[in-house]
């Protein structure tokens, strides 16, 4: 943290510039935004910024390793597998707590990571939202690598669309009613790629269509943010029509939908490093721990939070039916460092990953923060809380 800029923010705060910033997102998308927006960004050194890197570099080294497909064919084997995997997704994001370790030191602590789209066009929004309301330090700033809003978009816009050209779409389940839509609107107003519900589909020959104003549109590339969780809970006419996805066509993917279930937290258990919390497949653990408060049990393929149990007891084991579906993580000890008038909040921070094609590497870009005061962290979560909810990281530039 920085002392000095989170005493700035704070003493400088009211509720006339909280206001101001949350109508800046209305105005331009009215009633879109449907998760709670936190009152104040947060402010990390240049330091803590180079230990979330060096531990995103870790994790990226093992996503491009030769091995890394055949170690994660098995976390396949219970969905349908969609033709046409291609490489290592273009994007990927990755979950830090700002954790206290043993010697109570903060450190960054890796909990989650994603083969999926996050926020990516909604946080170039937020950041703009927050320098219109507040009195941001000109020093600081959300992007990483030395990206700023013009480099991010046109990489974003590489990724989502491709290089071959051709005709791209964001593709979701009734995106006007997903917590998310703000995001889908802002892909809209900095990409102009138009929003298609999965239910608007259909096939001629392996094509795939939507219609437009009466004209059938072919679809090239899928910007793809149905989570297979959401899938799961439709009625069977939406899982046929969804169905279409799975077989093969003539079309591109960012990302493909097997990289959500390779990545995911599918990968924790095969990563080793100091800022990795110790995580196992519940299948391969030998005895159930004697310290079980020191652990949380999580389902491999859930989003957002569902299904995962943070006070464990052992007859969570016994209720577990596909424990080769699930991790058991150590516990992370987050660190209350975020002063607010209210008292001090958690934060975890999501760094955005794009592929950078010249280079063969993934590079850090962009990055949201949630703030809580609950043992969840999460836009679901915290609901009557202040101080808590989404919002962006301002790292110092030195």
């Amino acid at each position: 943290m920085i002392p000095f800029y989170r005493a700035q923010f704070n003493s400088e705060f009211n509720e006339t510039k909280y206001q101001a910033y949350l109508n800046y997102f209305n105005e331009l998308f009215p009633n879109s935004v449907d998760f709670r927006i936190a009152e104040t960004p947060i402010f990390l050194t240049a330091a803590f910024k180079t230990q979330l890197l060096e531990v995103g570099e870790y994790v990226c080294s093992q996503i491009v390793a030769a091995d890394f497909i055949n170690k994660t064919e098995k976390s396949l084997q219970n969905t349908k597998i969609t033709p046409n995997e291609k490489g290592v997704p273009e994007c990927i994001v990755m979950d830090f707590a700002i954790a206290n370790n043993d010697q109570n030191e903060i450190v960054p602590a890796l909990i989650e990571l994603q083969g999926f789209p996050s926020l990516f066009a909604f946080e170039v929004l937020q950041d703009e939202a927050l320098r219109n309301s507040y009195t941001i330090p000109e020093n600081v700033t959300p992007y990483l690598n030395g990206y700023t809003k013009e480099k991010y978009l046109q990489h974003l816009s590489t990724i989502i669309k491709g290089e071959q050209g051709g005709h791209t779409v964001l593709l979701e389940l009734y995106p006007e009613q997903q917590k998310t839509r703000i995001d889908f609107y802002c892909t809209q107003h900095f990409l102009a790629i138009p929003v298609v519900c999965v239910t608007e589909i259909f096939k001629k020959g392996n094509a795939l269509y939507y219609q437009s104003e009466g004209i059938d549109i072919k679809i090239d590339r899928i910007y793809n943010r149905i989570v297979a969780d959401e899938l799961k809970k439709q009625s069977d006419d939406i899982k046929e029509k969804a169905a279409i996805l799975n077989s093969d066509l003539d079309v591109s993917w960012v990302t493909h939908p097997n990289h959500f279930f390779r990545i995911s937290k599918y990968l924790l258990p095969f990563l080793h490093h100091a800022c990795v919390p110790k995580t196992q497949f519940v299948d391969q653990i030998k005895s159930i721990p004697t310290h079980l408060e020191k652990y949380i049990l999580k389902p491999l393929f859930s989003f957002a939070g569902q299904g995962v149990i943070i006070d464990v007891q052992a007859a969570d084991f016994a209720s577990i039916t596909d424990p080769a579906n699930w991790i058991i993580q150590e516990k992370v000890n987050y660190a209350p460092c975020i002063e607010t008038p209210d008292g001090f909040a958690k934060a975890e921070i999501r760094l955005f990953y794009f592929w950078d094609k010249p280079t063969q590497k993934y590079i850090a870009t962009l990055n949201l923060c949630r703030l809580s005061k609950g043992k969840m962290i999460g836009v679901n979560y915290n609901q009557t809380a202040t101080w808590v909810g989404g919002t962006i990281a301002y790292f110092e530039n030195i």
